[in-house]
């Protein structure tokens, strides 16, 4: 009897124990989200983010605050969300970054493959090959063409080494066989300044900073680096017509730190592809060049896994350095 004694209330607290992660599961969530977002305010990568945040919050009943942490290369704000507590508050805004940081990087304190899981994928949003307005070359044949006549005069700008707008120039270096100076910048900003100025001639940039200025007539677009013509540019081809198998577009999504409950996962998925499929959300994610990637957790690992090799082959090749 005195065993049964003791053993009752400890039974009772193992069970209230155990009770209580399901309860905070059913009713989740029960206050606000913080979703690291590993650049400064005011991109393109930002500004997605408040977009699908907002659609969010009202869906879930709880504001999600986004929280900037740049840095690092998005390696600080990463490494955040890495170690905070697997609750399914704290998100992380997932982008090419995660894959190309993994090779480019001899040592980092985080593994994103390991250390994350998936929730789901937002959108794909080419590059666009893009040069000066008084470029003599009018398409990609004759980019090309002109870059094999001149070796190493051209220059290549990019937001920074080691980011997608460097690597999908030194894609296009490796696979089209053209010498081209690779010129760093800090940012996408200075890099579409110098290209407008003349300065420099040809960058690879996310669609949504460099659209405006393209249909302004500053500048050319040559081609999108998806697979497939982007339906914002619709006249301009895809580098895979001229160079086959090219293809470099960005991608986003939303991941949450290793082991988050999966009813939490699940029901942050099924939001978000309810607000791929919402028509007014379709509208503003075509505005900034962007198609849905629907689907499963499960499928946005997939193609972070496919990325992941992708650019750890690039980054081999091309020698590229973390600043």
């Amino acid at each position: 009897m005195r065993l049964l004694s003791k053993l009752v209330p400890a039974l009772a607290l193992a069970c209230a124990t155990i009770a209580l992660p399901a309860a905070a599961q059913s009713d989740y969530p029960n206050k606000p989200i913080k979703w690291i977002v590993p650049y400064p305010p005011g991109g393109s990568t930002d500004l997605l983010a408040r977009l699908m945040g907002q659609y969010l919050s009202t869906k879930l009943g709880q504001q999600i605050l986004v929280e900037n942490r740049a840095g690092g290369g998005n390696n600080i704000g990463t490494e955040f969300a890495a170690k905070s507590a697997p609750d399914g508050y704290t998100w992380q805004l997932v982008n090419p970054a995660n894959a190309i940081n993994a090779s480019l990087y001899p040592k980092l304190n985080f593994n994103f493959l390991e250390d994350f899981a998936p929730v789901a994928g937002f959108i794909r949003v080419p590059n666009v090959m893009t040069v000066t307005k008084n470029f003599p070359a009018k398409n990609i044949q004759e980019f090309i063409e002109y870059g094999k006549k001149n070796p190493g005069k051209i220059n290549m700008a990019s937001s920074g080494a080691g980011t997608s707008v460097h690597l999908s120039g030194e894609m296009f270096k490796h696979m089209a066989g053209v010498d081209m100076k690779h010129v760093p910048y800090k940012g996408a900003g200075p890099a579409i300044t110098d290209l407008i100025g003349g300065q420099v001639d040809v960058l690879f940039d996310n669609m949504p900073s460099i659209i405006s200025h393209i249909r302004g007539g500053s500048v050319r677009a040559l081609g999108v680096t998806s697979a497939q013509r982007s339906p914002a540019l619709p006249d301009v081809p895809a580098v895979g017509e001229v160079v086959p198998g090219y293809e470099a577009s960005a991608w986003f999504g939303v991941a949450v730190p290793k082991g988050t409950p999966r009813p939490i996962i699940d029901r942050i998925n099924r939001e978000v592809n309810a607000a791929l499929a919402d028509p007014a959300m379709k509208a503003k994610l075509a505005e900034l060049g962007g198609v849905p990637i629907p689907g499963t957790p499960e499928d946005f690992w997939k193609i972070h896994r496919m990325e992941t090799e992708k650019w750890a082959k690039i980054v081999q090749v091309s020698g590229a350095k973390a600043e």
